[in-house]
């Protein structure tokens, strides 16, 4: 899919280099401004943040489509972003070689965003055959949910085995530090849809320093803007 650049004043080579720097490192939207001046480019932090906000979530799903196979022993948990002054989730899986899975942003923690969480990763990587999660009782009602769903739909050879043991999920936990050491200068978020494209940003940009996307060798910066078509 093309990602339309339609009535942009810039060419489509910088704004997507500018919103890779943005998820890929952890600035403010300040810092990147002078970056970009120091460039050549003249451009506001308002303009920046709307290139995040506006493309993050596409690309995010062409790299969803583009990702290798992930493994079948996932490894979920999530971890805490502040929006508008308080704190929401951001719910993450890895496979056990650290492969990230997918990843869901919640203004809750309870079962139906468990079963959300669930059903969103194994739409974009397939039915996994074990689930290492913590002690939480939603994510369990979640995977449990998810075997009901199975039986019901006569895949009884399917059902996701589940462990709740903290330290096997030290490679999620371990994770989760990339994308809170990028997120740390943002100081929060203003709003919940700009949180979940610029999370989507960052979780893409992850994805292809981990080789997700099995494009060795080509920059990082190239991998992003070629999935924008």
């Amino acid at each position: 899919m093309l990602i339309s650049f339609k009535g942009t004043h810039y060419p489509k080579d910088v704004i997507l280099y500018a919103v890779f720097f943005y998820v890929r490192y952890a600035v403010s939207y300040r810092d990147l401004e002078e970056i970009m001046q120091e460039r050549g480019i003249t451009v506001d932090h308002a303009t920046l943040n709307r290139w995040v906000v506006k493309y993050s979530s596409q690309i995010a799903a062409e790299a969803r489509k583009k990702k290798c196979q992930v493994g079948t022993s996932w490894r979920m948990d999530e971890t805490y972003i502040k929006v508008k002054g308080r704190w929401v989730y951001l719910y993450r899986a890895v496979d056990k070689s650290g492969e990230t899975v997918d990843f869901m942003l919640s203004e809750t923690r309870d079962e139906t965003a468990a079963t959300r969480f669930f059903q969103k990763s194994i739409d974009s990587s397939g039915l996994p055959e074990k689930v290492v999660i913590d002690k939480s009782g939603a994510n369990l009602a979640g995977l449990t949910n998810i075997n009901i769903y199975l039986f019901l739909m006569g895949f009884w050879l399917s059902f996701i085995d589940t462990l709740q043991v903290k330290y096997l999920n030290n490679i999620v936990e371990q994770d989760h530090r990339f994308i809170k050491r990028i997120t740390k200068p943002m100081m929060g978020f203003k709003a919940f849809h700009s949180a979940v494209a610029t999370l989507d940003g960052i979780e893409t940009a992850h994805m292809i320093r981990k080789g997700q996307l099995g494009q060795e060798g080509i920059p990082a910066y190239r991998q992003f803007m070629a999935l924008a078509g």
